[in-house]
């Protein structure tokens, strides 16, 4: 039994479908299929039911999933205990959209600066993913916003920030000095898909104050959103971080008078895996890369 043989069986659990997997790892289909054919002779056993074309696990497949992934997850902590050394070596980190593109450039910028020889992975996905990469050991730590339903993961908050209403400049509110949450009721709502955790957080603000926000539009990114309030389609609710790369006239910001939504951004990892020192070192790096509050006002 080979360490790739290992790997490529994970692949298809994970994807259900040999097509997939076998563009996942950049190979052909009938190569993958002969892998996992040699890892069922070994084993005596089938360890996937084939379903036309796809795939499921058999009862010998799901034990065998569970060892694969804590063999190379040994291996790969080896392989990095071995080798680490604080200053080369790879960190691979994992951030919601929402934060992403942000937050992370000047971390980078910095962390590069202070350690050339690293190597920094950067991830871009939905929350549920990234703690599913995190607890199987396929990126280090994840960059998420608060709470996230991880039994198993290490949390630890970086800092908070606030989630500014966005308007377009001729909208009736955008003159007001302070607007309440009661006076965007029942106006529409651009909102990101809801398989990003924003959205979670704007809906549960506002249903704790007995106020339902009407979603008129989803999108997934939220540059669409900040577009589509910019086409008067309606308003919305935008991270800080946002706000302060925004430069466009045709928006403006204002904060809720009152308690105001905030969101706390947390980094997590698995605290079963070894952790490299230069893995802590980026850690400590993110805890000093809070950004800076800035006014709401525009």
């Amino acid at each position: 039994m080979e360490f790739d043989q290992l790997r490529y069986f994970l692949r298809v659990a994970e994807r259900g479908n040999f097509t997939r997997a076998a563009a996942d790892l950049t190979m052909s289909q009938p190569a993958l299929s002969r892998s996992i054919q040699k890892l069922e002779e070994e084993l005596g056993q089938p360890v996937f039911e084939r379903n036309g074309r796809s795939v499921s696990l058999t009862d010998a497949g799901t034990l065998l999933q569970s060892r694969a992934q804590q063999i190379l997850a040994i291996l790969e902590d080896t392989k990095a205990e071995i080798s680490d050394d604080g200053e080369s070596g790879r960190v691979r980190v994992g951030a919601i959209p929402t934060v992403a593109p942000y937050f992370l450039p000047g971390v980078l910028r910095e962390f590069s600066a202070a350690h050339p020889r690293a190597t920094v992975i950067v991830q871009e996905n939905t929350t549920d993913l990234l703690l599913r990469s995190c607890t199987q050991g396929e990126i280090d730590l994840a960059i998420v916003a608060l709470p996230i339903p991880a039994r198993y993961l290490e949390v630890e908050p970086l800092f908070e920030e606030e989630l500014l209403l966005v308007l377009p400049p001729e909208h009736p509110l955008a003159d007001r000095p302070r607007i309440r949450l009661q006076d965007v009721e029942g106006l529409p709502f651009v909102m990101l898909d809801e398989a990003h955790c924003l959205s979670d957080n704007i809906v549960s603000f506002c249903r704790q104050r007995s106020v339902q926000p009407v979603a008129v539009e989803r999108t997934s990114q939220l540059a669409m959103v900040q577009e589509l309030v910019s086409l008067s389609h309606g308003i919305s609710m935008i991270p800080e971080m946002a706000r302060r790369l925004d430069q466009s006239d045709r928006r403006v910001y204002r904060s809720l008078s009152g308690p105001r939504p905030m969101r706390t951004i947390a980094v997590v990892w698995n605290p079963y895996r070894f952790q490299s020192r230069l893995q802590m070192a980026f850690r400590e790096h993110l805890q000093g890369a809070e950004p800076r509050n800035t006014s709401g006002e525009t």
